[in-house]
């Protein structure tokens, strides 16, 4: 039996578990176990070569995506919402460890949408699984890094200090990382895949519309939320905003009996 199966195992076990006094132990040692499974997962395999448990999924559709961004930013919130397919979402981080794959119909095209466990600082070098993640992103068409609108600047690209390499005359490189020459050496010959890049700021009803409308602008980025409306939002509404092709003029006032169409941009004031 491998890893994911016991995980499967002992979560069943949990939910049919009735919770009171008499069961706190149990319900402990199977949370204990639980835990102890989830970190082996999360570890990179030690043989070399070895792709880990689900990472193995077969390239299909007319394009593959690759989701990739910091544990609990939205992604497998995002997957269910774009596809048929449900992944796991929960308020506390590694909550997907593996590849789930889905697939979004667009005007015809069908477009593989794969969500990765969470990348975690030192990813590139297989912490959290990162070299799994890394490997199969290199088989994407593109990418879709998403990132958390309301941690900021924290997530953004940087640059690093450079202690490891010389000086370099008559070029213009922008290091993200401190590396040597051999790093170096290895970006120019060629051994690395660039791709193309989404940058997708999820969670942007948590902060300003300032701060919405400065992401909006940023190169290759999109502002979405994924998150599920109140349901006291229906009884706090006064009117909305709406601006796309559902309105005679941009931004035209609404009531609740207005219907979107697609590409719409509305906001809500309640009362």
């Amino acid at each position: 039996m491998g890893i994911l199966e016991k995980i499967a195992e002992i979560e069943r076990e949990i939910a049919r578990t009735q919770k009171n006094k008499a069961t706190e132990y149990h319900l402990g040692l199977l949370k204990a176990k639980l835990a102890k499974y989830r970190a082996q997962l999360l570890e990179p395999s030690k043989s070399a070569g070895a792709k880990g448990e689900g990472f193995d999924v077969m390239k299909s559709g007319d394009a593959r995506v690759a989701l990739i961004g910091f544990p609990s930013v939205g992604k497998s919130t995002f997957l269910s919402l774009m596809t048929s397919t449900e992944s796991e979402a929960a308020s506390y981080e590694f909550t997907t460890l593996t590849c789930i794959p889905g697939v979004i119909q667009y005007k015809g095209a069908n477009i593989q949408l794969l969500d990765l466990p969470g990348i975690i600082e030192g990813a590139a070098q297989g912490k959290g699984r990162g070299r799994q993640v890394i490997a199969v992103a290199r088989t994407a068409d593109v990418v879709i890094m998403m990132l958390d609108a309301t941690k900021g600047d924290v997530q953004s690209i940087w640059m690093a200090p450079l202690t490891l390499s010389s000086e370099i005359f008559n070029a213009e490189v922008l290091f993200r990382e401190d590396s040597t020459p051999d790093d170096f050496i290895d970006v120019i010959v060629g051994n690395r895949v660039y791709m193309p890049c989404l940058y997708v700021y999820n969670k942007v009803d948590q902060i300003s519309i300032e701060e919405v409308d400065r992401l909006a602008h940023r190169p290759n980025s999109v502002v979405i939320s994924v998150h599920r409306i109140h349901r006291t939002l229906a009884s706090q509404f006064k009117y909305s905003l709406v601006w796309g092709t559902s309105t005679k003029y941009s931004p035209q006032r609404v009531g609740l009996t207005h219907v979107m169409e697609h590409e719409d941009v509305i906001q809500i004031v309640k009362k």
